[in-house]
């Protein structure tokens, strides 16, 4: 085999951790789609183009759409090796019409983004962050800081109930509170109330973390109706994407009353964070961090890589997306 058929092309659409792109330039030859010359690079080099490494951007938190207008100059594509478990970056329909593999990074990062749910949930209740800058500021000579909210008379309503979801349920069973989930089926050998309809879930809960993929499907499914529903005394937990909650219908929610509080790991168009939310007091902004430890962001990175060789070998690949195939056509 020669050295250009034992290194496929590969195009990589921005920024990856250094010990992905350090792998990735040892098994392919590896062209940038943000390199100033990508319009010329991709009509010379795109019909070689058999690979493509895509997620989470190190500088800014976002992401280079892999859409199917990307995928028609790459006609010898045959996998898109995605960073993260959500996959809503990449056009998954075109993907699959062209019998193009994707995969992304499950399993790996359950525990770390159940972890950090419990504690945004605990630090909106708690209002830890405002206890630190109530201290910083100098200001507990003046007075005590204000009673906080509590866990311990909130039932948790959980928005998904794959991997992670049940993961957050297992570690929340340790606080002894009541957990329901709102899926579209109820999961078999559960024993948390299951309901079929948001709003009913939204109406019996006090809590709600959201923990669902991104894309049209869940596109503002926290709407107005099920802030409401959630009630002045409720606080929202979103761990999963922004594109899930109508965020301005959640800034009115905080500013109006009409819930209590926020814990937001995600927002609708990161990095930039809307100033609505940045002033208010009763909410939590954490800058998209739930798997972002240094474990589990390099298992991540290993199993973009570990697909990539994978399929580079011939072999299926590691963890392909349920809506396409698991090999190459």
């Amino acid at each position: 085999m020669s050295d250009a058929e034992n290194r496929p092309d590969l195009l990589q659409t921005g920024p990856m951790m250094p010990m992905i792109e350090a792998q990735l330039a040892e098994h392919f030859t590896v062209h940038r789609l943000d390199a100033p010359d990508a319009d010329s690079l991709l009509a010379q080099l795109g019909p070689r183009i058999r690979a493509v490494a895509t997620g989470v951007n190190s500088t800014s938190g976002g992401k280079t759409r892999v859409t199917g207008a990307l995928m028609a100059k790459l006609p010898a594509l045959e996998i898109v090796a995605n960073f993260g478990v959500g996959y809503d970056a990449v056009d998954v329909a075109d993907a699959a019409a062209r019998g193009v593999i994707i995969t992304n990074t499950p399993g790996v990062l359950d525990d770390e983004v159940a972890d950090l749910s419990v504690a945004l949930l605990l630090a909106t209740l708690r209002r830890v962050p405002q206890a630190d800058r109530f201290i910083r500021e100098g200001k507990w000579p003046k007075g005590s800081f204000p009673f906080s909210a509590t866990l311990r008379d909130r039932t948790i309503g959980i928005v998904g109930m794959g991997r992670i979801g049940q993961t957050i349920a297992k570690r929340l069973e340790g606080f002894g509170r009541p957990i329901a989930y709102h899926s579209r089926r109820p999961v078999p050998g559960l024993a948390y109330a299951h309901y079929p309809e948001l709003i009913a879930m939204a109406r019996d809960v006090d809590a709600l973390i959201v923990i669902v993929p991104g894309g049209p499907a869940t596109q503002n499914m926290i709407d107005a109706q099920v802030l409401a529903a959630l009630g002045p005394n409720g606080v929202l937990i979103n761990v999963a994407r922004g594109s899930v909650v109508d965020e301005p219908a959640l800034i009115k929610a905080l500013q109006d009353g009409t819930i209590a509080s926020a814990g937001l790991d995600v927002f609708a168009d990161e990095p930039n964070v809307p100033e609505a939310l940045r002033a208010m007091d009763n909410v939590v902004l954490l800058p998209h961090i739930a798997s972002a430890t240094h474990v589990t962001r390099n298992a991540m990175g290993q199993l973009v890589v570990d697909n990539l060789l994978a399929w580079k070998a011939g072999k299926p690949p590691l963890t392909p997306v349920p809506e396409t195939p698991r090999s190459a056509t």
